[in-house]
């Protein structure tokens, strides 16, 4: 199928004499057309890194769908803009079918093509343009029909990772059928979160090696607790605790919200071997830079910290009875980097630690002895206690950490012992206070 985008973009070239890239309508690229001649400046910095990165910047984006390139469903020109790396002007053909926007051809203007009449207001469109729009027309309908055939085996996918034990065999069956094939090589479920819950139309996959499926999960179904009996989980409860980075990371703690109500994507990569992850960091990593990574879930108020998205990949697998296990590890592992920066943006199950028991447990209110720990007004403290106890204790370590003389260690990790009544000489409270303040994260 990738064959016939080449050709239909092929045709829009020859037709209009200018070279075409075809993006779906998340700016990922699908092909693009030959740039003929020996000028250096026949391509601008915008369309050679749409070609080597294979996507669009945000802010790329954000400047042509300023023009309604979203809404248009006739051929539209987009001026240069220097200050944004738009050297040329662009002609956009948007690809559509049934009413819906699939992607967008983009046409280079050097200038030949400024005089073509586009069409609207009542003028009939260049002729070109109009052969143009026809094979636009066409990619359009590739796109919905792999969309349609994407969004069927997403959801043998969701059926398969929502299924009870007892009914995972018949799934199981049902995606090896959808797949066409048994598969030959080790399966990963990557989970990102939070994830938009996309509208009723589907985009189709990104071309991506070794990506067969993906499907999205309500907050209902992303359980933190490893259900799936498909009921919605026990909410967590809400933790004032203002989280804190681990030893030697400077970065903010992130809010405390709870990720287990995100809405997460499950995406199903094939890999060439166990021990070679690669098509699945490839994976996670590309979908992180998807407009719908991070979406559905707005920071609560101005002066809130942008919310954390990540992405998490289980224990790899041979037989797709396997993945609801893999796919519960890998939502942990997403989960866990959204908690602990320094093990993101993609984590790995086999890397979280402690996240590994913590992640699986039911939620609970704090426990009593630290909850008085976690009141915005011992955020500090909070802060303190944890970096000491990632430093296995080690008051020097975890000055320098926190940038603090050593005495004033000691003076907070004193307040510490007082608020909670806990003796942090003592390994037993240590592991309380530490595997609350972890807790708390999640």
């Amino acid at each position: 199928m990738r064959g016939d985008y080449q050709q239909l973009v092929d045709e829009i070239s020859a037709a209009l004499g200018a070279p075409a890239t075809l993006e779906d309508r998340d700016f990922g690229l699908i092909a693009f057309g030959a740039h003929e001649g020996d000028d250096d400046l026949v391509m601008d910095p915008v369309r050679t890194r749409s070609i080597l990165q294979r996507r669009s910047t945000a802010a790329v984006r954000a400047w042509f769908e300023a023009f309604g390139i979203a809404r248009a469903t006739t051929a539209l020109r987009i001026p240069p803009d220097p200050a944004a790396g738009v050297f040329k002007g662009r002609i956009c053909l948007p690809v559509r079918h049934r009413g819906i926007v699939h992607g967008y051809v983009w046409l280079l203007d050097d200038g030949h093509l400024t005089d073509l009449e586009l069409g609207g207001g009542g003028t009939p469109p260049d002729p070109r343009i109009e052969q143009a729009m026809e094979s636009a027309a066409g990619i359009g309908a590739l796109l919905a029909a792999e969309a349609r055939a994407g969004a069927e085996l997403g959801d043998l996918l969701r059926a398969l990772l929502l299924s009870r034990p007892g009914e995972r065999s018949s799934a199981a069956a049902a995606l090896r059928d959808g797949l066409r094939s048994a598969p030959d090589a080790p399966l990963m479920v990557v989970a990102v979160t939070p994830w938009d819950v996309p509208e009723a139309d589907q985009a189709p996959l990104p071309n991506l090696p070794g990506l067969l499926a993906a499907c999205t999960l309500p907050a209902a179904n992303a359980s933190a607790n490893g259900s799936t009996n498909g009921a919605e989980a026990p909410r967590p409860a809400p933790s004032a605790a203002p989280s804190a980075p681990a030893a030697r990371r400077a970065t903010p703690a992130p809010p405390p919200r709870a990720t287990a109500d995100a809405p997460s994507l499950a995406a199903l990569v094939r890999l060439r071997s166990p021990s070679s992850l690669a098509a699945a960091h490839t994976v996670a990593e590309h979908l992180l830079r998807s407009p719908r990574a991070g979406g559905g879930l707005a920071p609560s108020g101005a002066g809130s910290p942008t919310l954390p998205v990540a992405a998490g990949l289980g224990t790899p697998v041979r037989e797709l009875a396997g993945l609801p296990t893999t796919w519960h590890e890998a939502l942990a592992a997403a989960r866990a980097a959204r908690a602990e920066p320094r093990l993101g943006p993609v984590a790995e199950w086999a890397a979280i630690g402690s996240y590994r028991l913590l992640t699986g447990l039911p939620s609970a209110e704090p426990d009593s002895t630290v909850r008085p720990l976690l009141a915005p007004a011992h955020s500090e403290l909070a802060r303190t206690a944890e970096v000491f106890l990632d430093c296995a204790g080690q008051a020097g370590r975890a000055a320098q950490a926190l940038g603090i003389h050593r005495q004033t260690l000691y003076y907070r990790l004193g307040r510490v012992e007082k608020l909670t009544g806990l003796d942090l000489d003592e390994g037993g409270d240590r592991l309380l206070l530490h595997m609350a303040l972890k807790t708390a994260r999640l």
